[in-house]
């Protein structure tokens, strides 16, 4: 029966353990999108994690609207990654690179006024954070058609930036209402070509880009992240499992390493769910590592690893205020709480202070 603390294999990655830590964005990269060498310090400070997924990473500036987040596409967003994974390497750690594209959130304020792009002519509810404050979003063009082989080479050439980056591979971010996710579900998705209508045509997007990104990296460096359970950012289908099923049928078929999915408790805590689970069903449809995410504790991480149910935990919050995370689980001590207020500053705060602090590393100012 597997535990928490046992090695696993990711593809081509050897895990330690099955305590992996969550993508979060935390704000802490410059204008220019470049990363800091704060976030060395941060990612190093979790090392310990069985393997670190990290923030997303924008692979465009047109797939980019969140202050202070970082890119892919530069040579000094290269370099100042670079930084990050020999930190995280140095102290013994593995990191992937989750690459992004945000599709329709992507405020035009960021893209110097230009519209965003989305499966549809829809606009996401809410308001945008942008370097202005909030803003309300605006209505997103459909993508064309014949501007979808340079959005597979910007997922390629992101993917290959990663690994000129160091990284150990990459994980797609096809989840949380971004761009592939806009186009998998029928509440975003109301082509009528290659790229909409059927469940095979709304999934098309993701399996491309999937095939792309594992051409590139190889499959076994490869990993998608799906919220089947989640209508983020207003973005729902009518009936998400046969969707969700054949997307994991897909993915399968590519060979890639891992599949993390959204799986929300149905107890009525934060973040919960409304529909039954969806792993058990994907579970039978995806022959590699299959990971879960979303609110959990070590009981019910502990749980879903020993019955069988999931093959890894991912885990967001904890890690925020806990860096040594798999330390104080394995020894059973109380967990630190994060401060929300520091979530998404620019400051040290909220971000490498939390003890145990790890002796920082000096580096130069990326670029």
């Amino acid at each position: 029966m597997p535990t928490l603390f046992d090695p696993i294999r990711l593809g081509a990655i050897d895990a330690p353990n099955r305590i992996l830590m969550a993508p979060m964005t935390r704000a802490r990269g410059t204008r220019d999108h470049i990363p800091t060498p704060m976030m060395a310090d941060y990612y190093a400070q979790r090392a310990g994690a069985g393997l670190i997924i990290s923030e997303a990473i924008g692979i465009t500036q047109q797939g980019l609207g969140w202050p202070y987040a970082t890119g892919l596409w530069s040579t000094a967003q290269i370099a100042g990654w670079r930084r990050v994974t020999e930190a995280v390497h140095r102290a013994g750690g593995r990191i992937i690179a989750q690459l992004w594209h945000m599709g329709r959130v992507v405020h035009p304020s960021f893209v110097d006024g230009a519209q965003p792009v989305s499966a549809s002519a829809t606009t996401a509810p809410g308001h945008a954070h942008t370097y202005s404050g909030k803003q309300p979003y605006t209505g997103a063009r459909p993508l064309r058609t014949d501007e979808i082989p340079a959005l597979l080479d910007d997922f390629r050439h992101a993917a290959r930036n990663a690994m000129r980056a160091g990284f150990d591979g990459v994980q797609i971010h096809a989840a949380n209402g971004y761009l592939i996710d806009q186009f998998l579900r029928d509440g975003t998705n109301f082509r009528n070509d290659a790229y909409g209508g059927s469940i095979a045509n709304r999934v098309r997007l993701l399996r491309e880009v999937t095939q792309v990104v594992a051409d590139t990296v190889g499959g076994d460096r490869t990993g998608v992240r799906l919220t089947p359970n989640g209508t983020d950012q207003g973005v729902r289908d009518s009936n998400p499992e046969p969707v969700f099923m054949a997307a994991a049928e897909a993915l399968s078929a590519i060979g890639i390493a891992h599949l993390e999915l959204r799986e929300p408790p149905l107890d009525g805590s934060f973040g919960a769910s409304d529909r039954p689970p969806f792993a058990p069903a994907i579970r039978s449809a995806f022959n590699g590592v299959l990971i879960l995410n979303s609110d959990y504790d070590f009981d019910r991480a502990r749980t879903d690893v020993a019955s069988g149910g999931a093959d890894a935990i991912t885990f967001g919050r904890p890690f925020i205020a806990n860096p040594d995370l798999p330390t104080r689980f394995a020894k059973g001590q109380a967990l630190a709480e994060d401060n929300f207020g520091t979530w998404f500053t620019q400051g040290a705060e909220g971000y490498i202070d939390y003890a145990p602090r790890l002796i920082p590393v000096s580096y130069t100012t990326p670029g």
